[in-house]
């Protein structure tokens, strides 16, 4: 029985010879656009799904290849039969892989459907099975990296589900690796890689931040003390005269914890210039005086 074919590349918008880096920054990317916290649209978990689904197979140097392996010929959405004895290949990985993902993703890579097959078939994965590393993701919010403490994760193996606790060390950041030994299903290590989820206030490069901070014109042009919202509560600024839209400030040490002891990287705001887009006939007559009187030069005008 086929089932729809998806083109992973596709999903994440990356060529197939896009580097590890690139497909790690387009599904950073999407998964920012596409995550029901932040986008409401119908559709837009579907599609965080897929994009999740297909970071989970590019990401990973083997399960690429053996995707690769089925030809770069197929189009999203075609119907697809894996060839003759594929299954046969691929249900060793069985039970390496959670619940929500797609059918074609099960079929390529197996499943935890295995009850289904009967007790002969449980039989011969037993007897197969040996001690194997699992890869996991943890989705974690910018209020969690600096409480710090404990998440929580669920693993199964198909048959009972235990609750695991995952301390977040100190200088965690968008893409970190937390080690488990001996804490996956069957016994091997668990591999957790973080994901820290989208935040309506802050982005985030590594350990630094970055905030958006709207000021008047008045503000950039004579400069002013404004008062930035961080992390770890409100700071005063100064914003020096001719401050340009978009042109970035540095707040040191108020962006995410480091691992090196009291040490943190760097909050920048991104400074836009708000223009107000009604003015009293008053205003209009100071604006012009202004414009007067002004030795400003505007760059259409530069030689």
């Amino acid at each position: 029985m086929g089932v729809s074919y998806k083109d992973y590349y596709k999903i994440l918008g990356v060529e197939r010879e896009a580097a590890p880096e690139q497909i790690r920054k387009a599904h950073r990317k999407l998964a920012k656009k596409y995550h029901p916290d932040v986008n409401k649209e119908a559709g837009a978990e579907q599609k965080y799904k897929d994009v999740n689904e297909a970071y989970e197979v590019l990401k990973d140097p083997d399960k690429r290849q053996k995707y690769d392996t089925l030809g770069a010929n197929w189009e999203q959405g075609q119907d697809f039969t894996p060839p003759p004895g594929w299954q046969d290949m691929s249900y060793g990985d069985a039970r390496n892989f959670g619940g929500g993902f797609s059918d074609f993703f099960k079929t390529i890579f197996g499943s935890f459907n295995m009850a289904g097959r009967g007790e002969a078939y449980e039989k011969i994965f037993n007897s197969r099975q040996r001690v194997r590393d699992q890869e996991v993701n943890m989705s974690i919010s910018l209020e969690d990296i600096f409480a710090g403490g404990t998440k929580t994760i669920n693993m199964s193996d198909g048959v009972k589900t235990k609750i695991l606790n995952v301390n977040l060390p100190k200088g965690i950041t968008d893409g970190s690796r937390i080690k488990l030994s001996g804490k996956a299903p069957n016994g091997g290590d668990l591999h957790i890689t973080i994901h820290i989820l989208p935040d309506s206030k802050y982005d985030f490069d590594g350990n630094d931040l970055v905030e958006k901070l709207v000021v008047a014109p008045w503000e950039a042009v004579i400069g002013s003390n404004i008062i930035v919202e961080t992390p770890t509560g409100n700071v005063r600024m100064k914003l020096p005269a001719g401050t340009q839209n978009g042109q970035k400030l540095r707040l040191k040490g108020k962006g995410l914890p480091k691992r090196s002891e009291d040490e943190a990287g760097d909050l920048y705001v991104r400074i836009e210039i708000a223009v107000p887009q009604k003015i009293s006939e008053r205003e209009k007559e100071l604006w012009e005086e202004l414009a007067r009187l002004s030795t400003f030069e505007p760059r259409s005008q530069r030689s």
